[in-house]
This record gives structure tokens, sequence and C-alpha cells, in this order.
């Protein structure tokens, strides 16, 4: 059995361990950022064509196979083009790591260079081909994202209502993801946390069991609206998602936090992808969701781990020790 299944049936059951919180790595940022999706190349470091300002395609998918063998994450959330090559190759076979594919791509991660599609209310849009990704992967994520735009949100909810039935006629099944508004209307920031909440559950009153979500996967809007989302519906899983890069404080913060305000899952893209080393965070995540470390032992000791693989991070200690993230600085 996958991890993810053991876990989830372990998380319904009521019977969750620190040891039973679902991390997924997000690598789909390809589907939203282009080229610089993998990162900066370090300034020693040309391409294997010559100068090149950002690591590539392959270099992306060695960053999926290494954080995979390592076996400290539970879902590897890919593109449709990058999951199809990871399974060509069996990459996951024998493993305890579940493919997911991104299931559609609504225009508020359209964020290639030089575009301002993110300034504009958010519509629905879906590259991926369900009945293609089914022939190797049954694990999608579906993303929403509500603005308090009625038509940009009813053609929001019809799109929504489409993949639904699409995922259900092909056994696929799905987690939903719900972005905070790109470009609110009428709402001020004091608003979204509510406005968020309340329009998951009135989209999720009128989902019967066959078409629901496995779990849900929300912006951190404040440990009081996180919990009042997971007390309201304890049979729907919550989770987070990583937003920002942040400092490595941040990440190690979040993660406590969410878990004790009742999340149970995590997905993390560019905090992961980004970070010096990805398997030494991954590692340090679990140790910090075990109460083994408080997040700013995890920074210390993350640091130690830079420093004996003579890797140079990209902040001091001291300046990685702060926590930025404006939600968190708040509480």
């Amino acid at each position: 059995m996958k991890t993810l299944d053991r876990k989830l049936a372990a998380i319904a059951a009521g019977s969750y361990t620190p040891d039973d919180f679902i991390i997924a790595d997000a690598k789909d940022a390809d589907m939203a950022f282009g080229v610089p999706t993998v990162g900066r190349r370090r300034a020693a470091s040309p391409g294997p064509n010559g100068p090149s300002l950002f690591r590539n395609r392959a270099e992306y998918l060695e960053d999926m196979r290494r954080v995979a063998a390592q076996g400290d994450i539970d879902i590897l959330l890919t593109s449709a083009s990058n999951g199809e090559a990871l399974v060509a190759e069996n990459l996951l076979d024998g493993t305890p790591v579940t493919l997911a594919v991104r299931g559609n791509d609504s225009t508020d991660v359209w964020n290639q260079r030089g575009s301002s599609y993110t300034r504009s209310p958010s519509r629905p849009f879906r590259s991926a081909d369900l009945t293609a990704v089914r022939t190797f992967c049954d694990l999608v994520l579906y993303s929403v994202t509500f603005n308090n735009d009625i038509d940009r949100d009813l053609a929001t909810l019809q799109a929504y209502a489409q993949f639904r039935r699409e995922a259900e006629q092909l056994d696929i099944r799905y987690f939903l993801e719900v972005f905070n508004p790109n470009l609110p209307q009428g709402l001020t920031a004091g608003d979204v946390p509510a406005f968020v909440n309340d329009s998951i559950v009135r989209m999720l009153a009128g989902v019967t069991a066959a078409q629901r979500p496995r779990f849900l996967k929300v912006a951190y809007n404040g440990g009081d609206a996180l919990a009042e989302l997971v007390d309201h519906d304890p049979s729907l899983i919550v989770g987070v998602l990583g937003g920002s890069i942040g400092t490595t404080r941040d990440t190690f913060e979040l993660l406590l936090r969410a878990q004790t305000h009742g999340a149970r899952v995590a997905l993390f893209g560019r905090k992961i992808q980004h970070a010096e080393s990805q398997l030494e965070l991954v590692r340090l995540m679990r140790v910090v969701l075990r109460g083994e470390r408080s997040p700013q032992d995890a920074v210390r000791a993350y640091h130690e781990a830079l420093a004996a693989a003579r890797i140079t991070p990209h902040r001091e200690l001291a300046v990685d020790l702060q926590l930025t993230d404006p939600v968190m600085t708040a509480e």
C-alpha cells in the first residue's frame, strides 16, 4: 500500500499521529512559470549547451527522481508530460510515493515572463486530457479560484462540475486546491479567510460522495481560519499550500502551525524546489512534524547540514531564522 492510501485511511478513522501527516512535493510549476521553473543555476554551472541562466527540464526530472527515492514524501505532483516521462521509466514502482498530475491550469497560474495574466480575474482552463492522463495516473489535482465576481465564479464552478463528471467516469480520484482570490471584487484582506471558507463549504455541499475530493489544499489564512474549516466538517481532510519561497523558518513554522490547527496535508512547491538541499529540507520537515525539533532548531540543523555538504546557503543563518510570512507574523 502506498503511504498516501494508508495515511488517508488512518486520518479518516480518527487515529492520526504526526507520522500520518501527508507531504506532497509540488513539481508542477512548469505549468505556471515556463523556463524559470526549475530555478537559477549557480554562477559556476553553465548549461550543457552553453551559458544558461536557468536549470532545465532534465534537471527538474532528476530533482523529482531524487526526492521520490528518498521516501519522505507521499505525493509527487507533476505536469502531465513529466508524470508520463517518469512512469515510462518505472520511477515510482516499489516506492511509497504516489504520482499525481495537475488536472487543470486556470489563468491565475499563468505566470510566464512579461505576462500580466495574474492581474486579471481567474478563468478556467485545462491543458491536460484526463483520458490520456488515466493511462498512467489515477490521481489529479484540480484548482479553483473565486473572486466574488459572479460571471467568473460561475464559469469556474461550471468547469469544476464538468471535471468532476469526467473524473468519475474515468475512475480518477482528485484533490481540490482552492486559491485565495487573485483579483477580489469588493473584498478587504480581512474578508478573504471567511469568503474562502464559505465558498468551499457552499460549493461542496452540492457534491455527492462519489465526486468529492479526497482532500483539500488551501492557503494558510491563519490558525483560526484553518481551524474553522477543519472543525466544520471532520470528514473533509484539509491541507495547506506552501505559497512563496520565504525563509527556511517560514517553511518549518507553516508546517507546525498547520498541523496544530488541524491540517493533515502540506503541498509545497517553491519552498522545496528552491531549497539549497531539497532532501535535507524534506527530511527535517518530518522531524518538525514529530515534535523532535522546534522550527528554529530545525533551521539551525539545516544550516549545519549545508555546511557539512559544503553547500553555500542562500541566506545567512540569522536571516534564515526570521519569520517573514505576513500571515504568521501577524498571529
